[in-house]
């Protein structure tokens, strides 16, 4: 059995399609070159990378992701990790992971995991590798906890944790400065003249919630203000936990002038509850949230919220992971600290206004 040879300049069997050879011998480079090229690598000065690119565009040469996957020995997929019941906030960080995916090769893949598993850390492992991720973004609380961080280098995986406080080194983590930004906040309710607040706290094992319950009681401790237990109610930042919350506050005799909730889906949680009781707010009750995701503008009145800039966060995590691919990461600098600002909206006023 003989074989025939096809005449077509480029590719093999017939194809008729350029390979990175091709494009090498032709432009007068390795493939190394032209493989930095395609990268975006900054290594290069520009009239090799021009050269490069014209003999690319002359011959509709195309990558292969898959051969490109197998020289690198990782796929072009950033993974976002998290086991957070905050919907609003995990689409927001998947709008800021595809803002810094753009007009890259990279996608993007979620994986929800169970952080009360005792087996959470293996699943991890196990996908990690089965899936070669280029890097992954890590979502508090797992973000926080350092045996993922571990275990993410262990395999050989990229990773960048988002918090609210400092996790990390700069080149593994995101973080906002939530206690400083709910001091603030707390703090223009008594600039107000409130003196019984309300707070309804985020759930357990959340940096989150530790660093903005942290905030408040700052606050009113620097204006000696006491703080009793019973104006303190637990919420997981959804809706309907701060419904709870909102009716156990609303319960007090007297009741609290104003309530700090630590998320938006629960301050709007509290304006629902006291609207139901027909509660004027702010005339009666005064409500700051968190996050300022689009619920607070939405509501009536708008609530005022801490803006946290949480696209901002993703974005920049993500391309914290896409810098080494231009194998320049001393060059470029994406910031670690974001900070979160007050916006002042109609929920708050002064008590009995």
């Amino acid at each position: 059995m003989s074989s025939k040879t096809d005449d077509t300049p480029f590719g093999r069997r017939g194809t008729g399609k350029p390979t990175i050879n091709d494009v090498a011998r032709l432009s007068g480079v390795s493939k190394k070159t032209v493989s930095r090229v395609i990268n975006r690598s900054p290594l290069l000065n520009d009239e090799t990378r021009k050269r490069v690119l014209e003999v690319i565009s002359d011959l509709g040469y195309v990558p292969n992701p898959q051969a490109r996957a197998l020289a690198l020995r990782t796929n072009f997929l950033i993974g976002l990790i998290h086991d957070n019941p905050n919907a609003q906030m995990v689409l927001n960080v998947q709008q800021g992971i595809l803002e810094a995916l753009q007009g890259t090769d990279f996608e993007m893949i979620v994986r929800p995991v169970d952080r009360g598993s005792a087996a959470m850390l293996d699943d991890v492992r196990h996908f990690l590798e089965r899936q070669r991720l280029y890097g992954v973004i890590l979502l508090p609380p797992i973000s926080e906890n350092d045996a993922l961080a571990k275990l993410c280098d262990e395999v050989g995986c990229r990773y960048v944790r988002m918090g609210s406080a400092e996790l990390d080194d700069p080149d593994h983590m995101v973080a906002s400065n939530d206690r400083e930004a709910v001091r603030a906040a707390t703090a223009y309710l008594i600039e107000q003249g409130h003196k019984a607040i309300g707070l309804i706290a985020g759930p357990h094992g959340f940096r989150s919630a530790t660093e903005r319950r942290q905030g408040f009681e700052d606050a009113l401790a620097q204006a000696k203000i006491k703080l009793p237990r019973s104006l303190i109610a637990e919420g997981n930042y959804t809706f309907a936990s701060g419904l709870a919350a909102a009716e156990k506050l609303l319960d007090l005799s007297p009741r609290p002038t104003a309530i700090f909730a630590s998320n938006d889906e629960m301050g709007a949680a509290v304006v629902h509850a006291a609207r139901q009781r027909g509660i004027d707010v702010p005339g009666q009750l005064s409500v700051i949230g968190f996050d300022d995701t689009p619920i607070s503008a939405h509501i009536w009145p708008p609530l005022t919220t801490v803006r946290w800039p949480i696209v901002s966060m993703a974005r920049s995590a993500a391309l914290k992971l896409l810098v080494s691919v231009g194998e320049a990461a001393d060059d470029v600098s994406e910031p670690s600290m974001f900070l979160s600002t007050l916006v002042k909206r109609a929920s708050v006023a002064p008590p009995g206004k």
